[in-house]
């Protein structure tokens, strides 16, 4: 079966003049007054390369939050890596550091809508006693390393059936974004894979 792998990661410049002092008297020295940040929008923009980091918190239809960043680091990632959602990509480009985005994705562009053929059977001796139960949830590991979600879905005798289909599948999932940091392109070192993260198709 294929696998649907998709997720769900600034500088200030002064100018300073002067004016030659033609047959004048220096002038007292003078605190220079604080100077005002500037804009949020003065900060790169995402695009293709940019290091953000992103504040987020994800609700489903009926308002219930099903992550957030809030009281943890936030997600940071680099733009174009398919490193989180296509979907939310797509939503962050030309944002900059302040700038907030509500937004709905779709299940056809998040994890995918319910497959009832994603399943598969095991033996029960590879699951720990305490996982077999109806509705539990657990991490599989596929043989090159990679993990995905799956349920236990039947316990037969000898055997339990797990559902493949992401937990978030079918569901239609709304974001509250605010980009928190925005490094241009080439300004960080190649950051490893945001884990959990899912590749586009």
């Amino acid at each position: 079966m294929k696998s649907a792998w998709r997720a769900l990661t600034i500088g200030l410049a002064l100018v300073a003049g002067s004016v030659a002092a033609q047959d004048k008297p220096a002038p007292p020295a003078v605190t220079p007054a604080p100077v005002a940040p500037a804009p949020a929008s003065a900060s790169p923009a995402v695009e293709s390369g940019s290091t953000v980091r992103v504040e987020y918190t994800l609700k489903d239809e009926a308002g219930i939050v099903l992550d957030s960043s809030k009281g943890r680091d936030p997600l940071k990632y680099i733009h174009g890596q398919r490193q989180i959602m296509p979907a939310l990509e797509r939503e962050l480009v030309g944002m900059h550091v302040g700038d907030e985005k509500h937004v709905v994705v779709r299940p056809e562009d998040g994890y995918g809508h319910v497959n009832p053929d994603a399943q598969a059977e095991v033996p029960k001796e590879v699951l720990p006693p305490a996982a077999l139960v109806v509705g539990t949830r657990l991490v599989a590991k596929g043989p090159g390393g990679e993990t995905r979600p799956v349920m236990v879905k039947e316990i037969k005798d000898k055997t339990v059936m797990l559902d493949l289909n992401h937990p978030l599948a079918g569901k239609t999932l709304i974001f509250d974004l605010k980009v928190v940091g925005v490094e241009a392109p080439g300004s960080v070192q190649p950051m490893a894979p945001v884990p959990g993260a899912k590749p586009g198709n």
